[in-house]
């Protein structure tokens, strides 16, 4: 296992991200954040705030139906909370 290096800077519900690979950007808050990663990679993420839980989907470069799925996913889980 190599050494490795990440540091954020958030701006609101903007971060960028810097790593030894390079910089990456996102857009998101608790529980849900999409972005593209430092080597160019789309990526959607959804968690459960609290509990540790996360799905990440990621995607080529230039792909987009990744947020598709977990908007759908994310809307269906709200339901459930609510119900």
């Amino acid at each position: 296992m190599g050494w490795s290096y990440r540091k954020s800077a958030s701006i609101g519900p903007f971060r960028i991200n810097v790593s030894k690979s390079g910089v990456g950007y996102s857009f998101g808050g608790k529980g849900f954040r999409t972005g593209v990663n430092a080597r160019g990679r789309r990526y959607t993420s959804m968690s459960v705030p609290g509990t540790g839980l996360r799905y990440t989907k990621s995607g080529g470069k230039g792909t987009t139906g990744c947020l598709l799925v977990l908007v759908a996913v994310g809307c269906a889980l709200a339901c459930l909370v609510v119900a």
